[in-house]
């Protein structure tokens, strides 16, 4: 299994002379790594805080001090490439007793196992710039499996020498495929640089940096979003909420040695550009226009974090590698740090009508990023601070007298926001009554209730949602599909169905509460008003688009130990009745079945389905061009048939980006697809009915 560790980029206009705003770390001597008294003190309170409140009720026994063991060497070497064997069955001492020892505050099987984790990276890395000095013989018919989270640990060290023989043959075929006309004395110089870069930062883990580790496999034996933070991390963690709307706009993950872009949040440079997708890998970055890029594989996702930040209004180049693509398609971008402002985030409006099979029904659009409230404005007492239900409510309003027969609103992409907003929003599309449902790991549960009962909106309605789609953007599609107010279409939605609250544990000590760090931790769990979960599952479409092939290994589904589905009694809620879903989603099956566009994104849900259950690669130079020849040969001929069918020029050379690729989001051709569709769906809903009575009893 892969370990996922999440974080918020935010730009800080905190420059460091002239330069990055980062750290300048030492490397750690081993004696060195010895837990403090404070670290002790921290594991003691972590301990007791998750056990009295966290929402899963355990008990820290010995099937759980077997979870953590496994966790903690699997958070130091998820890919199995540094361990032996006889490391793993030396560490089987401690598989029943870290209980114990965490209730006493015992951290020394922490550091005994990352010393020897330290000392197998130190080998593997001078072995790997050993193996740099030859040459490599790319015809022959080897494999090399890149992915070794389920794979056997290596028995002992010869076998481990021919597993980074193959790794190290690997890295250089990959760069060699990223240029026409590779250079080997640049392509081992970058290796290099990598491999050293990995012994370094390994060598910088300090004390605080072993006992996070050690508690995270604590907490998250139980659930992925309860983590404890270093007092390095919490620092962080606070600058990076006083400028809270500042930043690239991005959310990442580390996953095995690459930094992952996560999300893309709606407002920021990254979303503005266009130019940086969910699953892109960040292999690269560079300071301004014409500063050198790093290579960044291997490095710690704090480190990347600091390498990204920087003053506001300075560049930051990233170099990406998109999710499931070959080496050869590595791009490079640039973007400048800047605030993200609410007009950015606001919600927009537009119309769609002459569309095939819509005749002349006109469908609104109310595009929704995020939900927004500046609780600044609100707080000080302004009368006109700006929210999602303020704005959405004018949209309404406006679209209205437009004569719009119908509205879609279009989550796609939203991560959620604000709960207040979420509860708000859906208000306007109900006459009263119950919107979400919060129970707390005290068993209280609390009904979120719409605060308004006037109505604003009446008429058929549409939410189209993606598996990017969380939080706050589930409960307000959960409640519109409980009430049967409109219909659900896209993808299923994340499953971000939990609460988390932050702990200072500076707090429960009288001294030395700086270098105590911080609890992040589950409290509660959202409900919909039929008393089904949004955790795990999600929000599941009445009309599901083929694009949710693959959406089971997405989201909160994706993440080990994710807390289930769950159930509670229903509120009481009265539904409406919506009787013609069932004609509609054949009408679209229909339509789509030959459609070049849902052909075209059905082809690439493919290619990035097949992408991720990958796990071993060619070594073969011909046999790795020739596959990745084909994947873009049928991707390239289902996109230009795409582009056609909308009067576009195709793609021809790669070197020359195509028109269409620098259009804003909202008139990209792709991105429109799904949306388009929806627009359909929701008129074949209306019919040749009045419009209100399409949605009525």
């Amino acid at each position: 299994m892969r370990n996922r560790l999440f974080v918020r980029l935010l730009l800080l206009a905190v420059p460091l002379w002239g330069g990055v705003a980062c750290a300048t770390l030492n490397e750690v001597e081993v004696d060195a790594l010895e837990p403090t008294r404070e670290q002790r003190q921290a594991a003691l309170l972590t301990l007791r805080l998750v056990e009295r409140y966290h929402y899963k009720r355990h008990d820290l026994d010995d099937a759980m001090s077997s979870d953590i063991l496994d966790r903690y060497i699997e958070s130091l070497d998820s890919n199995r490439s540094y361990f032996l064997q006889r490391d793993i069955d030396r560490f089987e001492i401690y598989r029943e007793h870290l209980d114990e020892d965490l209730k006493e505050a015992r951290l020394d099987p922490a550091f005994d196992i990352f010393k020897v984790f330290r000392q197998r990276v130190d080998e593997r890395i001078t072995r790997a710039l050993g193996l740099l000095e030859g040459e490599f013989d790319f015809t022959q018919d080897e494999a090399y499996r890149f992915d070794r989270s389920d794979a056997p640990w290596t028995v002992d060290a010869a076998a481990m020498d021919e597993l980074w023989r193959k790794r190290v043959k690997n890295d250089v075929l990959s760069l060699r495929l990223t240029k026409k006309q590779p250079d080997g004395k640049k392509i081992r110089e970058t290796l290099r640089k990598r491999y050293e870069s990995i012994r370094r930062r390994t060598n910088q883990l300090s004390a605080q940096d072993v006992v996070q580790t050690y508690l995270n496999a604590y907490t998250q034996t139980l659930e992925p979003h309860t983590a404890y933070m270093s007092p390095r991390v919490s620092e962080n963690f606070d600058i990076n909420m006083r400028l809270s709307l500042e930043g690239i706009g991005a959310v990442l993950r580390s996953e095995d040695e690459y930094t992952v872009v996560q999300q893309v949040v709606a407002g920021g440079p990254a979303g503005l550009s266009g130019k940086v997708a969910a699953g892109d890998r960040i292999v690269g970055v560079g300071q301004g226009q014409d500063g050198e890029i790093e290579d960044v594989v291997g490095w710690r996702l704090q480190d990347v974090v600091d390498r990204i930040r920087g003053a506001k209004g300075t560049t930051v180049r990233l170099r990406l590698l998109p999710e499931g693509a070959d080496e050869s398609k590595i791009k490079q971008i640039s973007l400048v740090r800047n605030e993200i402002k609410l007009e950015d985030m606001a919600a927009k409006r537009s119309i769609i009508e002459g569309l095939d099979a819509m005749g002349s029904l006109r469908i609104g659009v109310i595009d929704l990023p995020t939900f927004y409230r500046d609780f600044g404005a609100y707080t000080a007492g302004k009368e006109d601070f700006r929210s999602t239900t303020r704005d959405v409510r004018r949209l309404i309003k406006e679209l209205t007298a437009q004569g719009v027969d119908g509205i879609v609103i279009d989550l796609r992409g939203n991560g959620g926001g604000s709960l207040v907003e979420a509860t708000e929003l859906t208000g306007l599309f109900i006459p009263s009554g119950p919107v979400v449902q919060v129970k707390s790991s005290d068993g209280e549960l609390e009904v979120e209730q719409d605060p308004d009962p006037e109505m604003v909106y009446g008429g058929p309605l549409a939410v189209l949602v993606d598996r990017s789609s969380a939080s706050a953007s589930e409960i307000f599609a959960g409640a519109i599909q409980d009430y049967r107010r409109g219909i659900i279409i896209g993808e299923p939605t994340f499953g971000k169905g939990t609460v988390q609250t932050l702990v200072d544990l500076g707090r429960y000590v009288r001294v030395n509460g700086d270098l105590m760090g911080r609890l992040r931790m589950t409290m509660a769990q959202f409900f919909r008003v039929n008393g089904g979960s949004t955790q795990f599952n999600g929000v599941t479409p009445d009309i599901l688009f083929p694009t949710a092939a693959g959406s089971e290994e997405h989201g909160e589904r994706g993440l080990e130990n994710a807390l289930p589905w769950a159930r509670i009694d229903a509120a009481d809620y009265l539904p409406r009745k919506i009787d013609n879903i069932g004609e509609c989603r054949q009408r679209h099956l229909a339509r789509i079945e030959h459609d070049p566009g849902f052909d075209y994104l059905a082809a690439e849900t493919a290619l990035l389905i097949e992408a991720r259950e990958r796990k071993v690669l060619s070594l073969r130079e011909s046999q790795r061009l020739a596959e990745w020849e084909a994947r873009e040969a049928l991707r390239k001929e289902k996109k230009n048939r795409f582009l056609l069918s909308v009067g576009l020029d195709p793609e021809d050379d790669d070197e020359v980006p195509a028109a269409h690729e620098d259009l804003p989001a909202e008139e990209d051709p792709v991105a429109r697809i799904m949306l388009n569709e929806a627009a359909r769906i929701l008129a074949d809903c209306i019919g040749d009915r009045p419009p209100r009575a399409a949605m009525a009893d």
